[in-house]
């Protein structure tokens, strides 16, 4: 017994007396420092998302994280280095509440003094994916007696995704707004589509080339 105590402590006498006396100044140094509070805001990340599912409200995307501790730690603290989540491994479809002050984490020697939300909700729904048409929306100053007589998209119909129930409202994708003033008789434009119903997003978006048709406000009513 005696030797073992002996080689616990003097064998590498040297290298653990610089160790003991670098973290000693370390400890001299934190606990001198003043102590100080921060307030981060920090997006809250959403792990082990099902894959069925859709998160089908967005209330809160962000904490607001007070943090405290010595002024040399605080200075140094970036917003990276704070994080706050929750776990989604288990949620089925529905409304849960979500409890985020024991998920944030904070650099060593910091502390967390207040975290808001300290709860939030979010419901969830099954995903849903399906074929909407595109309609072109086209805007512009004509020559008298010129309007739009037909607008065409290419391609004509997209794929959207997100909570089925709103998915299953979206009557039609839109494309941004062609301006296609001057035009005279056809004219190609490049465009994107997007759906306004929040939450919905259109799957592998591609541009979408719009054909602009005009025709003399005369020639419509000889038509008919």
């Amino acid at each position: 017994m005696p030797n073992l105590l002996k080689r616990v402590f003097v064998q590498n006498f040297g290298l653990k007396l610089v160790s003991l006396l670098l973290a000693s100044g370390l400890w001299l140094v934190v606990a001198r420092s003043p102590v100080v509070e921060v307030v981060m805001k920090v997006p809250i990340e959403f792990k082990n998302v099902p894959d069925r599912l859709e998160i089908d409200s967005a209330s809160f995307t962000e904490a607001q994280i007070r943090i405290r501790g010595p002024e040399r730690l605080v200075n140094r603290l970036r917003s990276t280095d704070v994080s706050a989540h929750v776990d989604l491994a288990t949620v089925v479809p529905g409304i849960r509440t979500f409890e985020l002050t024991s998920n944030v984490s904070v650099p060593y020697g910091l502390e967390v003094v207040q975290v808001d939300p300290t709860q939030f909700q979010l419901s969830f729904d099954y995903r849903m994916t399906r074929s909407v048409q595109v309609h072109p929306r086209v805007t512009g100053n004509f020559a008298p007696g010129m309007r739009v007589a037909q607008a065409i998209a290419d391609p004509a119909s997209v794929m959207i995704s997100g909570p089925r129930e709103r998915v299953a409202k979206v009557e039609a994708a839109t494309t941004d707004p062609v301006d296609a003033s001057g035009t005279m008789e056809r004219a190609s434009f490049v465009s994107h589509a997007y759906v306004p119903e929040p939450l919905v997003y259109v799957v592998r978006p591609t541009p979408i080339r719009v054909t602009v048709i005009m025709e003399h406000a005369g020639d419509a009513k000889k038509a008919q």
